[in-house]
């Protein structure tokens, strides 16, 4: 019988510390080792382990440092083997030597010389020396921490290799004169604990200027040696050149971060550039060197080359493996056990070089399984899944009991297929999407995505718009690509009519049983401005326009109306505003750019037309901007008293007036002011003149229209000339205004008579006399003229018979005379 047991045992503790008890280990039984004759066979001439035969304790006979035993190789093994007579059974020891933190990290060198220019650029790095540590993973080095100072700060890189770098970076301008020489301390620090540090000085000289690097002749040299070399025997020449004269161009060369193991292996020549063997070269331990070499003139500069080293193996036989059989490609669903490959290990050497021990990598669904002569069984035991490891890289690696170990691998990859058991994944776990309305069928508004981890057929994804529940309209709005996941709007949309809606969008694979999921998809129509703006005042039709009054007392700032307009869009096209585009008089009247508010600009006159046509825009903030129009009549009329005007606050922005302007209306006004003195003087001259020749004018009393009759001419409607007898107007104002609303309530007519003829009145009263002695009667009453009237309700205003010029008015004040 041939089995192995394994034991663990940290280094460096003393002799007769217990390493673990074989009875246990081996299920013996007390005393059965004495009475067996059990005996402890180191491999090696150094016994570093004792057996008590009477307990079965397995003692340390002798101190060990793995440094010393192993090197920087891992795991760390001493094999033993356990010899057991009557009968014969042998057991195979393997005790694996844990590293403790018992090296402090330390450099080559006591003190790291490095000379540097007075004129080196800021960021510069200068390589630095690495410390060495026999230690593993935490225990050895960790990290780099350089000295307070202004001029230099540290900096780790990685190399192409993976080792770390440390380079002295220059943060801030040397002045020689000022500084000529620097004393820094680094320090490496290890991650044991306690931690454990080594440091070197740094000594920085500052040189003068120097502008040539040395160069080597090539950037990587190579060379192929024989292991078990003579010392001495040459093997490479670098050589490095450097353009300056003097002490500049005098170069040294030396090792650049090259590990102590190495540095002890090999000397280089600092003046001629030889290296040479220096140590013991075993291609068992090593196969290749890597490392770098500076070539540094006489002023500071250096130049580096990188030399790889290869050697070449003499007369070793490692073991061989071969497979039997392979299974090369194994499901994911594959049961526990089964077999995945079948092989044999030979070494062709003899005596215990040919005695191998076979293994894989841990952490692998793999196990080995031994049987006889040399078979081994690769065989699964843990359940695979395709998703997370695709394939496998086994290293199957084949030690033999040689001395030196020679060892042997051999890969097998071995795929693992699919099954279907991941259903289809989609990017985002809802989605949402835009399109303007208007679109042209067929517009591709997006795209959804799922991935399925499967492969082949099992991972052939397709796309299906489920019909919504209760509103199967969705289907016939937007359709889905099943191959690509593109979705298309099936017609034209409308924002105003739909604003929106969802649709779930199914992903299914090929794999049988085929596996889905769903999606929900949030479609956002949005709004183009298409819809002009609709008028809801003045309504614009073909039937009556809309006629508004306005009298011919109101001040500048009267409100006359209200414009209103809606749009059918949303947001910002739906944002309107209003202009004047066209007016009888454009400087009578003005429009609110916001709220709609038609307003006088001035005070009427007896010039302005008694009906003024305006055209009103209102456009939206839409681009393209849309625009509607509307037409509004204002019809300008006498009578109305003063209760029922309301003074309106305008403040109104005047603009700023340029000096010329000013100039050409202080010149108006004086000529308007000339011409009204004129008008004032024919006015008085033509009155003092119908005095005189009053007495001898006669005329007829003219026929009065009823009081159901059109009116006059000039208060006509464009399409049907008459204005309504009765009408009710509203009107909002601003805030600013007297009143919030005001009415024009239904005009009482006076009666006025002549002589012995009454004659209903209107807004405005014509009235026939006969001469300006003549009695006038309102409402039945008789008056002189020369006592005065009082009017009741409108002003009335009595004409002069056949001539049309007004001789009195009937003012609403009781008080006021009948003026001429």
């Amino acid at each position: 019988m041939c089995a192995s047991i394994r034991f663990s045992v940290p280094e460096e503790k003393k002799k007769g510390f217990l390493v673990a008890n074989v009875l246990k280990e081996l299920k013996l039984k007390t005393g059965e080792l004495s009475t067996r004759k059990a005996h402890l066979v180191a491999e090696g001439t150094h016994e570093y382990f004792l057996l008590d035969i009477h307990t079965g304790n397995l003692l340390i006979n002798d101190k060990i440092d793995r440094e010393t035993l192993c090197g920087q190789n891992d795991p760390c093994l001493l094999l033993s083997q356990l010899v057991l007579e009557n009968p014969l059974d042998i057991f195979n020891i393997e005790i694996k030597i844990e590293d403790v933190n018992d090296n402090a990290p330390k450099f080559w060198k006591k003190e790291i010389k490095v000379d540097i220019l007075e004129n080196i650029l800021i960021n510069m790095i200068f390589p630095l020396e690495l410390a060495q540590d026999d230690d593993l993973g935490n225990n050895s080095i960790q990290n780099y921490i350089l000295s307070p100072n202004e001029h230099f700060h540290l900096e780790e890189q990685k190399n192409e290799d993976g080792n770390d770098n440390i380079y002295l970076v220059v943060k801030k301008m040397l002045d020689r004169e000022r500084v000529p020489f620097l004393e820094l301390i680094l320090m490496a620090i290890d991650g044991g604990v306690p931690k454990k540090t080594g440091t070197v000085q740094i000594n920085i000289n500052v040189l003068d200027h120097n502008d040539n690097f040395p160069l080597f002749s090539k950037s990587e040299y190579q060379a192929r040696i024989k292991e078990n070399l003579p010392k001495g025997t040459l093997v490479i020449k670098v050589e490095a050149t450097d353009l300056d004269l003097g002490s500049n161009a005098q170069i040294l060369y030396s090792f650049h971060q090259v590990p102590e193991r190495i540095n002890n292996l090999f000397y280089l020549n600092e003046i001629t550039g030889e290296i040479s063997v220096w140590g013991q070269i075993d291609y068992e331990k090593e196969k290749s060197y890597s490392m770098s070499i500076r070539a540094t003139d006489g002023g500071g500069l250096p130049g580096q080359c990188k030399i790889l080293i290869e050697v070449e193996d003499e007369n070793d036989n490692p073991p061989e493996v071969s497979i039997i059989s392979l299974i090369s490609t194994l499901k994911e669903d594959s049961p526990p056990d089964t077999m995945v490959a079948l092989f044999s290990v030979r070494d062709p050497d003899s005596g215990d070089n040919s005695k191998t021990v076979c293994s894989v990598e841990m952490n692998l669904p793999f196990v080995l399984k031994a049987t006889n002569n040399n078979f081994y069984q690769l065989v699964l035991q843990s359940p695979l899944d395709r998703e997370t490891v695709t394939e496998y890289n086994i290293t199957i690696t084949a030690i033999d009991w040689g001395s030196p170990r020679l060892t042997s691998t051999r890969l097998i990859n071995v795929q693992i297929s699919d099954v279907n058991d991941n259903s289809p994944h989609f990017e985002k776990p809802s989605y949402d999407m835009q399109i303007r309305e208007n679109n042209i069928p067929g517009l591709l508004i997006g795209s959804v995505r799922a991935l399925d981890l499967d492969t082949k057929l099992n991972a052939k994804v397709s796309y299906l718009v489920l019909p919504g529940k209760g509103d199967g309209l969705v289907t016939s709005y937007i359709s889905v690509n099943s191959e690509t996941g593109n979705m298309y709007a099936l017609r034209s949309l409308d924002y105003e009519q739909i604003r929106g809606f969802r649709v779930t969008v199914r992903a299914s694979d090929g794999g049988s049983p085929s596996l889905s999921s769903d999606v929900i998809v949030q479609i956002h129509i949005v709004d183009e401005n298409d819809n002009a703006p609709f008028f809801l005042y003045p309504l614009q039709n073909n039937t009556s326009p809309c006629n508004e009054l306005l009298p011919k007392s109101a001040e500048t700032g009267y409100l006359i109306t209200k414009v209103v307009a809606v749009d059918a869009d949303s947001g910002q096209n739906s944002w309107l505003s209003y202009e004047l585009l066209k007016a009888t008089d454009p400087a009578l009247f003005s429009i609110g750019a916001q709220n709609g508010e038609v307003k006088t600009r001035r005070a009427l006159n007896e010039r302005d037309t008694n009906k003024q046509r305006l055209v009103i825009l209102v456009r939206d903030n839409g681009l393209p901007p849309q625009t509607s129009t509307a037409l509004l009549n204002v019809l300008l009329v006498d009578g109305f008293s003063d209760p029922f005007l309301r003074r309106v606050d305008v403040s109104v922005q005047e603009p700023e007036e340029d000096k010329t302007l000013t100039k050409y209306l202080v010149i108006c006004l004086a000529a308007v002011s000339f011409v009204f003195l004129v008008c004032i003087v024919v006015f008085i001259v033509v009155k003092v003149f119908k005095k005189d020749t009053q007495s001898h004018f006669t005329a007829a009393v003219p026929h009065f229209p009823p009081a159901n009759s059109d009116p006059p001419e000039n208060c006509a409607d464009s399409q049907n000339g008459s204005l309504s007898r009765t009408y009710r107007y509203d009107v909002c104002l601003t805030g600013g205004s007297l009143s919030s609303e005001f009415r024009f309530l239904r005009p009482f007519f006076p009666v006025f008579s002549v002589g012995d003829v009454n004659i209903p009145g209107d807004n405005n009263i014509s009235a026939g006399i006969q001469d300006t002695s003549e009695q006038v009667a309102v409402n039945g009453e008789k008056k002189e003229v020369s006592e005065g009237v009082t009017a009741v309700g409108d002003a009335a205003v009595v004409w002069l018979l056949g001539t049309g010029k007004k001789v009195a008015n009937i003012l609403r004040n009781p008080k006021d005379k009948i003026q001429e």
